[in-house]
């Protein structure tokens, strides 16, 4: 074997302790296999690769279920004379070549085998279980294959963890080296500690281990680059966004309506792209509601957006006093001296806050003055609650592992608890602020849309305010 081969890595343990679940987190495939909570769900050994580099640097094999360690000990004991001079990895290929390994111990006989082939072993270990005998026969037998076993405790920030009891039985067997990796919610850094924990074990190996958790803390990095750069690329072209309709329709409450209705429904279907585009980068599927559930599934989003109350504390958060109750702002009617907005007050837009946002070239407001046109933008306060949403969204899918079934809170977003984050929050939207003067800038659905490099380097710069915002954003409820 070289050693640029993949290293097997034997995914071992009872049923339903969550192996199948930390493989879909160490490997970001949210389709692999199945995570439930009936038990048994995984019948057959069954493989995936992690790349590095573009290679498979690790070849995992996840295992079934042992089901009932205490009888095949019990029953490899009584088929081994005593004073037999076989050692343990013997004993256990001598079971494998009989009769038994295709009968009642079919299920174990798969996990033995596995591991018999593999340079180490994770044993997954459910740490809410109290220690029953059946776990102490499960150590026996899979210390017998003489491979390196690295015991996993999951599931640790639920309610009844028995962490400190485990850790006590583990040693009892010679296992001193324990990963806490809880795979619904992963602790920051714990990937990183997995293979750094194994290469101790692995020591031929390590220069492979050490570069795959430096390539998983350049990949993390590169994804949360990736991530601001959307969630900027979605508040400059939310700013550039502008809609034009004659004085005579705006007059018109029905028609009215229906404009603002128009423009609230394209700033929802860019920020539902962002959104499902961060979960496509982050390796969720977007309706996988059984899975990764998030608010956007559940249909929150669009009553989020525009909801007076987060517009309202929005506003302040921005300073502006006043909060405009239509969640879009109107250029309308727009004196010299700005001094009226005209038919915009009749969707409770303030002068103020209006004013406060900027719009776009003098010529521009001018041609529209003449021509009796009115135009609908984006209010701050809408890029404020898109912003905080977007960036909840973002941290959820950071701390969210693969494994993850129950639902994530729906009052994630919930603008009372944004005062924390009002500073880098309202930098965001005012570094977009440029993008109000460039209606050519929005994307998508306008066939005026064009790239340009001035747009491209303003998504940049509002980048590198994102993760400032992420990090002052206050714990979700």
């Amino acid at each position: 074997m070289t050693a640029a081969s993949p290293i097997r890595i034997a995914v071992v343990g009872h049923t339903n302790a969550g192996k199948t679940s930390l493989l879909r987190t160490l490997t970001r495939r949210v389709d692999f296999g199945e995570v439930s909570h009936r038990p048994g769900t995984t019948r057959h050994v069954e493989a995936i690769e992690l790349q590095v580099d573009g290679r498979a640097a690790v070849r995992f094999l996840d295992t079934p279920g042992l089901e009932d360690a205490v009888a095949l000990r019990e029953h490899i004991d009584a088929a081994v004379d005593p004073r037999s001079e076989l050692t343990p990895p013997e004993r256990i290929r001598r079971f494998l070549a009989g009769p038994e390994a295709h009968g009642v111990f079919e299920q174990e006989a798969k996990v033995l085998r596995a591991l018999l082939e593999v340079d180490a072993a994770f044993l997954v270990i459910d740490a809410r279980e109290p220690v029953l005998p059946k776990f102490r026969a499960e150590i026996e037998l899979l210390g017998a294959c003489a491979r390196p076993l690295l015991p996993v405790l999951n599931f640790l920030r639920e309610a009844g963890s028995r962490e400190p009891v485990w850790k006590e039985l583990l040693s009892a067997y010679g296992l001193h080296v324990v990963v806490r990796f809880d795979a619904a919610a992963p602790f920051v850094g714990a990937e990183r500690e997995l293979y750094r924990d194994l290469s101790t074990l692995l020591r031929e190996r390590r220069a492979q281990l050490d570069r795959i958790a430096a390539y998983l803390d350049e990949e993390s990095a590169r994804r949360r680059q990736a991530a601001c750069e959307r969630v900027a690329e979605l508040l400059v072209d939310a700013a550039a966004t502008r809609r034009t309709a004659s004085a005579v329709e705006f007059e018109i409450e029905s028609s009215r309506a229906r404009l603002v209705a128009a423009l609230q429904k394209s700033v929802f279907d860019k920020a539902q792209r962002c959104a499902s585009d961060l979960l496509a980068l982050y390796g969720f599927r977007e309706n996988d509601a059984d899975e990764a559930p998030l608010p956007l599934v559940e249909g929150r989003w669009a009553m989020d957006f525009f909801h007076p109350e987060a517009l309202k504390d929005a506003g302040m958060l921005l300073g502006k006093g006043v909060a405009v109750g239509a969640a879009v702002g109107v250029v309308a009617d727009l004196a010299l001296a700005g001094l009226s907005l005209g038919a915009g007050a009749a969707l409770g837009g303030a002068i103020g806050g209006a004013l406060s946002q900027g719009f776009g070239p003098l010529g521009r407001k001018l041609a529209n003055r003449l021509r009796d046109l009115r135009e609908l933008t984006v209010e701050d306060s809408v890029l404020l609650v898109i912003a905080a949403w977007q960036l909840r969204l973002l941290r959820a899918l950071e701390l969210r592992g693969h494994a993850a079934v129950e639902r994530i809170a729906s009052n994630a977003g919930a603008a009372p608890d944004l005062e924390a984050a009002r500073r880098p929050l309202s930098g965001l939207v005012r570094a977009a602020q440029p993008a109000r003067s460039h209606p050519d800038w929005e994307s998508g659905a306008r066939a005026r849309w064009r790239d340009v490099p001035q747009r491209s380097a303003l998504v940049l710069r509002v980048a590198r305010q994102v993760p400032a915002a992420l990090e002052a954003l206050p714990p979700a409820a």
